[in-house]
Formats: C-alpha cells, sequence, structure tokens
C-alpha cells in the first residue's frame, strides 16, 4: 500500500505539477482509501517528500545498474554523461522540480526539502565522481565534477519545456572531450 501511494505520488506531480497533486487524488490513483493514505502520510508535504525520497533511492540502484553497462575508455566519459543526463531528464528530477518551486514560497515544505536535497545532492555528486572515476584530491576535479552536475541538470530543466535532445547531445559530447582532456586522456581512472 504505501508503494502504491508513493507511486501515485510521484505520477500525479510529473503530470499535475504540486498545486495540482492533492492527497485526495493520490489515494483515488493508488486504489486505497484516504484513512488509509492519511495513517501512512499525514500531509501532502510528508507524502510528496517521501515520494521523492524513494524514487532518489530507487534511481540510486538504476545508477549503479547502468555503471556496470558503462565501457572503459575513450568512451566512458561521454557514456558517464548519458547515464546523469538520463538520471536529471527522469521522472525523479521532475518531481524533485516541483519540490523546489513549491518550496521556495511554502515555510514548511522548504524546511524539509533542504536536508532531503542536500542528501541527495551529496549522493549524486558520489555517484558522478564514481562513474567518472577521478581523484577529487586533484586540484580542480570536484569543481569539474560539480560543473559538470549543474551543466546536466540545466539540461534536464531545459527539458522541461521542450524536447531538447539533440542539442544536449551535442552539448555533451563537446563537455566530454573538455573532461577527457582535463583528465589527461583517463590519468585519473584506476
Amino acid at each position: 500500500m504505501r508503494q502504491r501511494l508513493l507511486d501515485a505520488t510521484v505520477e500525479c506531480l510529473v503530470e499535475r505539477g504540486w498545486s495540482g497533486t492533492s492527497t485526495t487524488l493520490v489515494s483515488e490513483r493508488a486504489g486505497v482509501s484516504r484513512g488509509a493514505q492519511l495513517h501512512h502520510f499525514p500531509s501532502k508535504s510528508a507524502l510528496v517528500l517521501a515520494a521523492v525520497e524513494h524514487l532518489a533511492d530507487v534511481r540510486g540502484v538504476e545508477l549503479r545498474e547502468a555503471a556496470a553497462a558503462l565501457p572503459s575508455g575513450d568512451r566512458r566519459t561521454r557514456a558517464v554523461l548519458g547515464v546523469l543526463a538520463d538520471h536529471f531528464t527522469s521522472p525523479v528530477f521532475t518531481a524533485a522540480l516541483e519540490l523546489w518551486v513549491a518550496a521556495r514560497t511554502d515555510p514548511e515544505l522548504h524546511e524539509a526539502v533542504g536536508p532531503l536535497e542536500q542528501r541527495i545532492g551529496r549522493e549524486t555528486h558520489r555517484w558522478a565522481v564514481e562513474l567518472l572515476g577521478v581523484d577529487e584530491a586533484r586540484p580542480g576535479v570536484r569543481e569539474l565534477v560539480q560543473a559538470t552536475l549543474d551543466l546536466v541538470r540545466g539540461l534536464g530543466l531545459a527539458t522541461t519545456i521542450t524536447d531538447d535532445t539533440r542539442r544536449r547531445a551535442r552539448i555533451l559530447d563537446e563537455w566530454a572531450r573538455v573532461l577527457d582532456d582535463r583528465f589527461q586522456a583517463g590519468a585519473d581512472r584506476p
């Protein structure tokens, strides 16, 4: 039941946004009673935060699985960028974006979203370092990893308005070349 509620919440956030998502709509979509929904999640904020956190955990598993299929050598950086771009164009990102916008003017939601986003941001940064196989102790590497995440996040944001697939691919191709040059053609990699 909890899983159905979480899945229905994400679907509503993606389809209808924060303002169009209600606990009643989520309960109906999940096929559970309003009382059962309230038992698990006493407020809309609690429900939505749990759903986004759950999706982030699921996406973390998906990222680890995708990492196993990544090539080594020259094509690895571009493949990693593709995995990260997929993450930032997924329903997880869309749902999180709805929360960010709503939290800007909702103090209760803002207080709850901040720590969740910090945790997810740290985990995503750690995944990027791991997938790229770089050493953050080297000068500038941490900043390049963060710039990469900022880049793919921005590309994900652009995709919410229009299909930006072709432009995104060209940008990621070029950024992969920049990273490979900076990381000395894979010298950082184990």
